[in-house]
């Protein structure tokens, strides 16, 4: 028998379980990742940004604790004003049930949200509320023995229609950046 704890009124969100998280940290850390920013991710990132036109890139490697960005896109200055006149930043972290990215690491395979305010299961996610995050688009790292590493993903503030197009740029860097990942042991080539 097991118990599981109350979910907070009103939250339709569930972040589903990650039963590869110890895996991965193992596999994360004996490849040099995971642990602290990578500027080669950043610039990896900053490309998929530029490429897909949204102002969060992000290279997410979660642990068993939350998210981790290796590389992270954020916009110089936050498309979100809250009402007290202060903007939200995204930093490095992130605990597990704020985004989209343990969706696609227990999916095993890619998420479009055009609108997270149309999927009730994501509109109630922290991550709209704190930093008015309205679309998402992201892919599993998956490596050669089949161990989701992570995620690559891109997010704007306002809908996006991805489309079939967005979808293949972000299988095609997901599959470009794992690839390099394990032809490099971890050692980025940018």
């Amino acid at each position: 028998m097991s118990y599981d704890p109350p979910r907070p009124a009103g939250r339709l969100l569930l972040t589903p379980e990650d039963k590869e998280a110890p895996a991965r940290a193992r596999r994360l850390r004996g490849m040099g990742l995971g642990e602290r920013p990578e500027p080669a991710l950043d610039a990896f990132a900053q490309r998929l940004a530029q490429l897909t036109g949204a102002p969060y890139a992000m290279v997410n490697f979660p642990g068993e604790q939350g998210q981790f960005y290796a590389g992270l896109c954020v916009p110089a200055v936050a498309p979100v004003v809250r009402s007290d006149g202060t903007s939200p930043r995204l930093g490095r972290t992130l605990p597990r049930d704020h985004g989209f990215c343990p969706h696609v690491v227990a999916r095993r395979k890619a998420l479009v949200l055009e609108d997270v305010g149309d999927y009730p299961r994501f509109a109630g996610n922290p991550v709209v509320d704190e930093f008015g995050i309205r679309s998402y688009l992201g892919a599993p790292l998956i490596d050669g023995t089949g161990l989701v590493l992570g995620t690559v993903s891109v997010a704007d503030v306002g809908p996006r229609p991805w489309g079939r197009t967005g979808l293949t740029v972000i299988k095609e860097h997901a599959a470009e950046l794992v690839a390099e990942l394990e032809n490099s042991g971890g050692l980025l080539p940018w």
